[in-house]
């Protein structure tokens, strides 16, 4: 096939247009970015943290590592974030919807309702696996336990704090009550049990946790 030279007045193509110096994350290939989240999830239960590497994903994911790199600075980056994803697909085959803690107008219920969710991921072999290489990592690595804190940990605690600081506006909650050293009474304990295996997590430990907090919670005669 033969093809005719370009006009003369055809505008020439740009360096930047060849080399984009910002890659657009909004232009990245579905199949390609579920593709790495899988590899990088599978590869930190599989191996740990420590010999996770992007070359490792890449070839697990059957993509280049400049693929990955263009998308992500480091392989905490892609770990923290497929696992962001993996969180979120588990809220939503639970049926939770938006990001807030239930309000129902019963605290009890609501935190009841979350903390069983909650068990369900931690017992989901797709979620505990990588979830305690992840939390073990962080507890050696300081940047890395820095980043699950803020990016993972952080975010869920403020929405319980949240919802507890509806239910001192609503007078279920003592007005006095710190929501962020609260709530740490029925997520600790689950945290702690889970992470050391001290003791089976069920529906019925959670359910404990919550009227043991809210008991001594309640306002004041």
């Amino acid at each position: 096939m033969v093809t005719e030279p370009a006009p003369d007045n055809a505008p020439d193509e740009t360096p930047a247009a060849r080399h984009p110096r910002t890659p657009d994350s909004s232009r990245r290939s579905e199949r390609s970015r579920r593709a790495i989240y899988d590899a990088a999830l599978a590869l930190v239960a599989e191996i740990g943290y420590a010999r996770t590497t992007i070359e490792g994903i890449a070839a697990r994911a059957g993509v280049g590592k400049q693929t990955i790199y263009r998308w992500w600075p480091s392989k905490a980056d892609v770990l923290l974030e497929a696992f962001l994803d993996l969180g979120e697909q588990a809220a939503r085959s639970a049926g939770q919807e938006g990001t807030a803690v239930p309000d129902t107008g019963d605290l009890a219920a609501d935190l009841k309702a979350v903390l069983r969710a909650t068990v369900d991921e931690l017992c989901d072999p797709a979620f505990e696996a990588p979830s305690r290489a992840l939390a073990a990592e962080g507890v050696v690595d300081e940047q890395l336990g820095r980043e699950f804190v803020t990016k993972l940990l952080e975010p869920s605690l403020r929405l319980y704090a949240d919802r507890l600081r509806a239910a001192q506006a609503a007078g279920q909650v003592r007005p006095d009550v710190d929501p962020r050293i609260a709530l740490e009474l029925f997520v600790s304990p689950l945290a702690q049990r889970w992470l050391q295996r001290t003791a089976p997590i069920s529906y019925e430990y959670t359910d404990t946790l919550v009227d043991y907090a809210l008991h001594g919670l309640a306002p004041r005669a």
